[in-house]
């Protein structure tokens, strides 16, 4: 039976200059079932920070979240360079999906005992349909066969590492997540570094600032539980209103920031793709935290929380220092002039040390509004590879 008998589309490298790519309608379905894993973490991120866990929640969150981007940026990668969206491409990302709510299955258990075996089955499950799609993409890899082989290799035997790691104690598998995180950075580093596998700027940038919507879209959840809250306890009404408000203008505020600089010139000007799409580690981690912060303030004013002012400030201005921080690294500072790379790294430090006044999320608003202020005067500079000015865009 042949290839049209079957309906499949050869697994070819897509052109890397193909103009108008735009996510398909798998991508935006891929990410719904994201949507569900990063809110399930962040509300238990908020438990843990509420209930006076701090550093035991920090480091869940920060594991179970980078079992969520990792899976997703894996996909978004290898999507940008060999998406056929023919049925068995479809299939192998749907079963994707499955893991995925698998994993959001699981988030409580990380948090509340450290056993991360629920999540980690619907990791690996998600990591073994990845490879598939890199043992289907072999024969018409063309150049990049090389990197295809490592990629399907390197990911099966850390995958394996993982598995075997559950067999060891609870305290004893938390000891090695570090390591395990750092085979898995490792394998593209490898892969691509034998033979780079294509990739179009416009679409990969796209996908990042679709996801950075679904993050931010956390904190508007945030407002509105704030003004559920409100209508419920009026003895609390005009500082939750005034907390729903001000996390709207804190999350316009970063969307504005995040979309200012042209990101598609990001990926060739920090020499390897991988800075920018393992700096967004950062970025997505901060983002998704920061509505955590947002609902223990809320608990802070209803007298929920056993996280007190000003420490309880810190759980949301931490998270936007970070976020603004790493964006203007990764995409920002190349395509600013001096004002603006003045700015904007002392808005995110400003943010973070925002708890020591007694109107923290007030001030917070209003030096974010003054970032903004500076973006809106200023145009993005469009630069080439190695940094010199080429237009003003």
């Amino acid at each position: 039976m042949s290839r049209a008998d079957l309906r499949l589309v050869p697994m070819t490298p897509r052109d890397p200059h193909e103009p108008a790519r735009a996510a398909s309608s798998l991508e935006l379905f891929f990410d719904l079932v994201f949507v569900v894993a990063v809110s399930i973490s962040a509300v238990e991120l908020h438990h843990a920070l509420t209930g006076g866990h701090i550093v035991d929640g920090v480091l869940s969150y920060a594991a179970v979240f980078f079992s969520i981007w990792w899976a997703w940026m894996n996909f978004t990668w290898f999507a940008t360079a060999f998406d056929t969206d023919d049925w068995p491409y479809r299939l192998l990302t749907i079963v994707q999906m499955g893991g995925v709510l698998v994993l959001a299955a699981g988030v409580h258990s990380a948090f509340a005992d450290g056993d991360f075996r629920i999540v980690t089955a619907g990791y690996v499950v998600m990591r073994l349909a990845m490879v598939a799609q890199w043992i289907r993409a072999f024969r018409g890899a063309g150049p990049a066969r090389a990197a295809t082989v490592t990629y399907a290799v390197g990911i099966t035997a850390v995958q394996v590492l993982w598995v075997a790691a559950l067999l060891l104690p609870v305290g004893a598998f938390r000891l090695l997540i570090v390591g395990l995180i750092l085979a898995e950075l490792a394998v593209p580093v490898i892969a691509e570094s034998r033979a780079p596998t294509p990739r179009n700027a416009h679409h990969i940038t796209e996908r990042y600032g679709l996801f950075t919507l679904i993050l931010l879209g956390e904190s508007l959840l945030a407002s509105a539980n704030a003004v559920i809250h409100a209508v419920q306890d009026a003895e609390s009404l005009t500082p939750l209103i005034g907390i729903a408000v001000l996390t709207l203008a804190v999350t316009a505020a970063l969307w504005w920031i995040y979309f200012w600089p042209p990101h598609h010139l990001a990926i060739d000007r920090l020499g390897s793709p991988l800075l920018y799409g393992y700096g967004h580690y950062f970025v997505f981690a901060a983002a998704g935290a920061f509505s955590a912060g947002i609902e223990v303030e809320i608990d802070v004013l209803t007298s929920d929380s056993a996280l007190m002012s000003p420490a309880a400030s810190f759980t949301y201005t931490v998270p936007i220092a970070i976020f603004i921080g790493v964006v203007w690294l990764l995409a920002i500072r190349p395509h600013a002039g001096r004002a603006v790379n003045l700015i904007v790294p002392s808005g995110a430090v400003l943010v973070l040390i925002d708890p020591l006044v007694p109107v923290p999320v007030a001030l917070t608003a209003v030096i974010l509004a003054g970032v903004v202020a500076a973006l809106i005067v200023s145009e993005p500079r469009a630069v080439n590879s190695d940094g010199g000015a080429l237009v003003d865009v």
